[in-house]
């Protein structure tokens, strides 16, 4: 009786650790899906802050090359600030790991 008390346990125990599998699995594919949708929205954010820029006080006539490439610049901007901060978390993290 005792064995099959253990052998239950443990079926329980496999079934909880594979609830928890499936769940890490879920976590990780919806922090993939915002991280996808926090750069898509800063993505927007610029083109829309280099829009506001060139639209106030601008003339009607506006180059949209010139304003593809300032949207650009920003993007390209805005993307090495957030690897620098990346890499500052991961300094940090060592740091303390080590």
């Amino acid at each position: 009786q005792n064995e099959k008390e253990l052998q239950d346990a443990v079926k329980r125990q496999e079934a909880r650790m594979l609830q928890l599998i499936d769940k890490s699995g879920e976590v990780m594919r919806l922090k993939g899906e915002v991280s996808q949708l926090k750069r898509s929205l800063q993505r927007a954010e610029t083109e829309a802050k280099v829009l506001w820029e060139e639209m106030r006080g601008q003339e009607p006539k506006v180059d949209a090359a010139y304003v593809q490439e300032r949207v650009l610049l920003r993007q390209e901007v805005d993307k090495l600030r957030l690897l620098l901060l990346e890499k500052e978390d991961e300094n940090l993290l060592l740091s303390d790991k080590y």
